[in-house]
């Protein structure tokens, strides 16, 4: 975060399939502890709950695109399978990330409002670490990125019909 942007604080959704819940459930407790994270909503999954993790990234993603939080982390044994069902929801841009590089790139480059990451992948230190990094970054819409996202959503618009003015899909339409 700059010093112009110290006051921003992010709503921030998490979830996680069984094969991530333990870091899911560590890294939200850290979350609500941090100074920029005005609050922690938590979809699911906790322990001993079994829920496909499409479920769980659906709703995150979802949470986020009604506005009701900023970014989203997402857990399971690799990410792969969060980021990709994340990305099902039109607006939303979820990345799979496992080291302080891509984590931040993310965000700079990529605008993507949602962190998937592989408890089975990275440890527990790491993923604490990462999340930080990811905390501390934000887009800047005024970055050569910010045409490549550009284009990004419109052809998601286009494909998915959304409308420009509102960003919601007309389930019409899919």
């Amino acid at each position: 975060m700059t010093a112009n942007d110290a006051q921003a604080r992010f709503r921030i959704v998490v979830g996680a399939d069984d094969a991530g819940v333990d870091y899911k459930d560590v890294l939200a407790e850290r979350l609500r502890a941090d100074p920029r994270v005005a609050a922690v909503i938590d979809v699911g999954i906790q322990q001993g709950e079994h829920t496909p993790y499409p479920d769980i990234a659906s709703a995150a993603a979802q949470c986020i695109a009604r506005g009701e939080a900023a970014r989203g982390l997402l857990v399971c044994g690799t990410g792969l399978g969060m980021a990709l069902a994340a990305n099902k929801t039109p607006g939303i841009r979820a990345a799979t990330a496992h080291d302080p590089y891509s984590v931040a790139r993310s965000v700079l480059s990529n605008d993507a409002q949602v962190l998937a990451m592989g408890q089975r992948v990275v440890g527990l230190e790491l993923a604490k670490t990462l999340v930080d990094i990811w905390l501390g970054v934000q887009f800047d819409e005024s970055s050569p990125s910010a045409a490549k996202i550009a284009i990004i959503s419109r052809t998601e618009r286009h494909f998915w019909r959304v409308p420009e003015s509102d960003g919601e899909a007309d389930p019409d339409t899919l």
